[in-house]
């Protein structure tokens, strides 16, 4: 446990945080924020120290999910526990942003990667990794998360072509920041920094070996984070980062380091959907039938858009992936909500059976 002194305020606490905290403060809790969690086990900024942390069993009974469990950069309502370095948590305040995606494993279950977030840096790596179909993925969870994408390519001090990529990255996150650095050399890092000043979040996002602790690093002025080498043949990278962790920066704000996703199921609506890809979205209205399928109907401007090259072909498929994904995400919640009812309403059954055979008078 480090001996740190640190304000709420540094970490991102305002007056609608004040606000929401009134109640639980009336309740004798203090506030911290989230910076490590282990397997329900959690590390805690509160004013001035830090807290080893769990929930109560009445948080746990009463939640209905593993994504209403605090996550890295949640504030949460605490008990401090007199003469220790711990607390139980018994609340987690309204988050304004979270990046949330579908559980590892198969489940039908919304994991929070990071809370709380203003920006989410979606990293790339300038090498034999780069992917625009990917980032495409990112982006769609970064706008439904409520926080302000930017994208980081990384390694540009690998790249031959920067200017080519960038704008090849330029034209699938329309509207949203690009930015060439080079963690290694120190290029362009005035530009990541512009995006999380003081009292401000940003979460860095993006597969094994792209830099994100390196990038990290360089914003400390240290090397506290573990860094290994990508493979030389594919540029893939092995895990450094084990854990999610809130960071504070010495120039004022936080970061929160992740580790690299071996995979990114979504977990969205169509409104995140729309928003990475409004020029698709915007071509649809352009066509002539309002119930167009974008096959084979004449008058289809997304079609036309294809034929004469202002739209990527790739980019349309890319699209359609992301959309039959969203309707199978949609259509396994429904059945999963659906067994969940057919659940209760069996152990209300057994209940009232149960109090009905007690009630019989015997004869």
């Amino acid at each position: 446990m480090r001996n740190l002194v640190i304000s709420l305020t540094e970490l991102g606490w305002n007056s609608s945080c004040q606000e929401h905290f009134a109640a639980f403060k009336d309740l004798g809790f203090e506030a911290a924020r989230v910076i490590q969690e282990h397997k329900e086990a959690y590390l805690l900024f509160a004013e001035g120290r830090e807290l080893s942390g769990e929930v109560s069993g009445r948080f746990r009974h009463q939640a209905q999910s593993k994504g209403d469990f605090p996550a890295v950069g949640d504030w949460v309502a605490v008990e401090g526990r007199p003469g220790e370095t711990k607390a139980t948590i018994h609340a987690v305040l309204p988050r304004r942003s979270a990046f949330t995606r579908t559980a590892a494993g198969g489940r039908t279950e919304a994991q929070v990667v990071a809370a709380n977030v203003d920006a989410a840096f979606l990293v790339s790596g300038l090498d034999g990794d780069f992917n625009v179909r990917r980032i495409e993925r990112y982006l769609t969870l970064a706008w439904d998360s409520g926080s302000s994408p930017v994208v980081v390519l990384n390694k540009s001090d690998l790249c031959a072509d920067v200017e080519a990529r960038v704008d090849e990255v330029e034209r699938i996150a329309i509207g949203v920041p690009v930015l060439p650095i080079s963690a290694v050399e120190g290029r362009g890092l005035d530009s990541l920094r512009d995006h999380v000043g003081p009292g401000k979040t940003g979460v860095f996002l993006g597969s094994s070996g792209v830099g994100k602790s390196t990038l990290i690093n360089a914003l400390l002025g240290t090397d506290r984070m573990k860094v290994r080498a990508v493979r030389q043949d594919d540029s893939h990278g092995r895990h450094t980062t084990t854990h999610r962790e809130l960071i504070v920066l010495p120039g004022g704000g936080v970061v929160i380091d992740t580790p690299g996703m071996r995979e990114l199921q979504l977990w969205s609506d169509e409104a995140g959907l729309k928003q990475a890809f409004d020029d698709i979205e915007t071509l649809a209205e352009q066509c002539r039938f309002r119930d167009c399928a974008h096959r084979s109907e004449p008058g289809c401007a997304i079609r036309r858009a294809i034929k004469l090259g202002t739209l990527d072909a790739r980019r349309y498929e890319s699209y359609l992936k992301l959309n039959r994904e969203l309707r199978y995400l949609d259509a396994r919640q429904d059945q999963k909500e659906r067994l969940l009812e057919k659940a209760r309403w069996k152990k209300l059954s057994a209940g009232r059976r149960k109090r009905n055979r007690h009630a019989r008078p015997w004869r």
